[in-house]
Parts: structure tokens; C-alpha cells; sequence
């Protein structure tokens, strides 16, 4: 049966309608890849020190939180400046000075390398070092340290919640 132009059109129209469309999801990933990088870069304000679990930290009340510092670590058997090892613990407990020569020499090193300018109260350091560490070497290290320029040292320590109403 032959149909009319009108009826031609009409079912043009219908069809035309009939169609579903479709949600544009190019759009709509675009903007949660953007929500997501803000929200990692905004969150980033947790420093990790301690990636080596044979490390024990302190407990401590501080309330101050880490700074981005040279990280200079004590495990049981080295001496490791950003992850790199430099000396033995057993070469520095045997060494008979307070300022070990290998180990200033690295720190000397690294500040030759940072880009940034001097602070007036010296070049900061984090020493993170086992809770069990003798206190002569921990002298011995923190010696070494000053001697390089880094006399703005800090100690690594896990916080400790302090109970309130006491």
C-alpha cells in the first residue's frame, strides 16, 4: 500500500524519536581523572620515613610533623644517607674520633647537591634510627652531621596518642 507524504513523514519523525541517546562518557572521564589528581596531590602531606621494618622507632608526645629533610637512616648493620649505604655501624662504633670521614664526606655531597639556599639555623637532617641505638653513636653521628653543615637535626619518632583529661 502506497502511503501518503503525510504518513511518510510521520513515520520519519517517529523513528527519529524513537532513538536513544547515548550518555558521552569521554566528558564525564575527564573530569574524575581530574578530581582524582586533585585529591593525590592535596592528600600528599604524610611523610614516610621509615620503609625498613627491622627499625624500631621511639614513641614520642610531639606534635610537630616532619619536614622534607635529608633522611639519614641507622639499621642494624649500616649507615644509609637517602637510601644509599655509606658506612657500617660496626666501622663507626670502632672509629676512635667524633666526626667519621666517610660519612661527612656523603653529607657534604648531598648539600653540594640541594639547590636551595642555606637556612640561617643550618641545613636540616632526620636521623631515623632504631630506639635501641647506643647514645655514643648517636653522638658520633649527630657530630658528623654538625661538622657538615647539618645543625638543624631532627629524630624520627612514632607519635604517641595522648590520653585527654589527664
Amino acid at each position: 500500500m502506497k502511503q501518503s507524504a503525510r504518513a511518510k513523514r510521520f513515520e520519519r519523525h517517529y523513528r527519529r524519536n524513537k532513538k536513544v541517546s547515548g550518555l558521552n562518557l569521554v566528558s564525564l572521564m575527564d573530569i574524575f581523572t581530574i578530581l582524582v589528581f586533585f585529591l593525590m596531590v592535596n592528600s600528599s602531606d604524610v611523610q614516610v620515613l621509615n620503609q625498613n621494618n627491622s627499625v624500631r622507632l621511639p614513641v614520642s608526645v610531639a606534635e610537630q610533623p616532619p619536614r622534607e629533610t635529608l633522611a639519614l637512616s641507622v639499621t642494624a648493620s649500616d649507615i644509609l644517607v637517602s637510601g644509599r649505604p655509606v658506612v657500617s655501624v660496626a666501622v663507626l662504633e670502632s672509629f676512635e674520633g667524633e666526626v667519621e670521614p666517610l660519612l661527612k664526606s656523603e653529607l657534604e655531597y648531598q648539600a653540594s647537591r640541594a639547590r636551595t639556599p642555606v637556612p640561617e639555623s643550618g641545613r636540616r637532617i632526620t636521623i631515623v634510627a632504631d630506639r635501641e641505638l647506643p647514645y655514643a653513636l648517636l653522638k658520633k653521628i649527630m657530630s658528623t652531621c654538625v661538622d657538615a653543615g647539618y645543625s638543624a637535626i631532627s629524630l624520627a619518632v612514632n607519635r604517641k596518642a595522648v590520653e585527654q583529661g589527664a
